[in-house]
């Protein structure tokens, strides 16, 4: 039986081409205790596979995180699917503002030790014990107030493109690098003053609130279904839009248009630009912010370096990439000093 992708990311873009057919991309999560998370995981994919669901979905003991790409005429039936197991009956849908048939190219599903790598011992604390959760009219009215906090809880490239006015942005480079020091920064003011939070779906938050008030924060808010869900209430209610700037998403868009703001300036050249790239050199696979002249002018690539190395036959290439690990810890998104305009710690 079929438990893994066959094809290449290639011959999936050119099956959804040659079909024509519109997709969906949405995401969603959900906390659950999950007996079997290997079992859950063979389940989900037997059945996505053939609903011809692509994505990127994560599966532990503690539930589910899952962003994905679903057949338009297949939607339905996928809704169905989840309403059919009891801890995702009627799971919100954030489904993205901006539609791409190729936002994913394969099915990833994959069993974790957690849904979101938050470096915390869920012992220590009542992970249910969470914040408010407040819809976008209430987010607009709450973080007008001089009492609030208002947190960024992403990481520093995807709050450097879009962030709301006002908010604290952590300048880190992982979400658990952000919750004791947004906890020591706030110290003083656990109990005088209501700590608002927001990530891209919720997920974030939800761990966090919880996290918070454990340590000793009175008055904890998150912004229920994150910046997605922001932007579509913004839009169907007609709601002063308090977001500036782009949506970081984790799929082959890599952000969503939420405002006509550009806050941000491409890596290499100063100019204003929002769009993230990743570096054409395989062996660096450096996540940056270039423009277009700056593409065209660096063949897609971080540097100098890199601009030479993709020059050189195939195989040259792939010989210069032996023993090199292809981790996230080599993709230093926007960290690296070959790029001039980067932000910085």
């Amino acid at each position: 039986m079929q438990l893994y992708n066959k094809l290449s990311a290639k011959e999936r873009a050119a099956l959804i081409d040659e079909a024509g057919e519109d997709r969906l991309t949405l995401s969603f999560y959900q906390y659950a205790k999950i007996g079997n998370p290997h079992l859950f995981r063979n389940h989900l994919f037997i059945a996505w596979d053939e609903m011809a669901v692509l994505g990127r979905i994560y599966v532990a003991h503690e539930g589910i995180n899952a962003q994905l790409s679903v057949p338009a005429q297949n939607f339905e039936t996928f809704k169905n699917f989840l309403d059919g197991i009891y801890f995702l009956e009627n799971v919100r849908l954030n489904i993205a503002i901006e539609q791409d048939a190729k936002s994913f190219l394969k099915l990833k599903v994959k069993v974790r030790d957690k849904i979101v790598a938050d470096g915390l011992n869920d012992e220590t604390f009542d992970v249910t014990n969470k914040g408010v959760h407040v819809d976008a009219a209430t987010f607009n009215d709450l973080i007008e107030s001089d009492d609030v906090v208002l947190v960024d809880m992403r990481n520093h490239y995807e709050s450097e493109i879009g962030h709301f006015k006002n908010a604290v942005t952590p300048d880190v480079d992982t979400f658990r690098d952000s919750l004791d020091l947004i906890e020591e920064d706030l110290r003083d003011h656990k109990e005088d003053k209501k700590l608002v939070m927001y990530c891209t779906g919720g997920i974030r938050c939800e761990k966090a609130s919880a996290y918070y008030k454990h340590k000793g924060f009175k008055h904890v808010y998150q912004l229920e279904g994150g910046i997605i869900e922001y932007a579509r209430q913004v839009e169907q209610l007609k709601l002063e839009n308090k977001f500036k700037g782009k949506n970081f998403v984790f799929d082959h868009r890599r952000g969503e248009r939420i405002s006509e703001d550009i806050i941000s300036n491409c890596h290499q050249c100063g100019k204003p630009c929002d769009t993230h790239v990743n570096c054409e050199n395989e062996a660096c696979h450096l996540l940056f912010i270039q423009c277009e002249e700056c593409a065209e002018a660096m063949n897609h690539t971080c540097s100098d370096e890199c601009k030479e190395i993709i020059a050189l036959p195939y195989e040259v290439q792939k010989e210069l990439r032996k023993g090199i690990p292809n981790s996230n810890k080599i993709f230093k998104k926007g960290r690296s000093e070959k790029l001039k305009f980067k932000r910085s710690l």
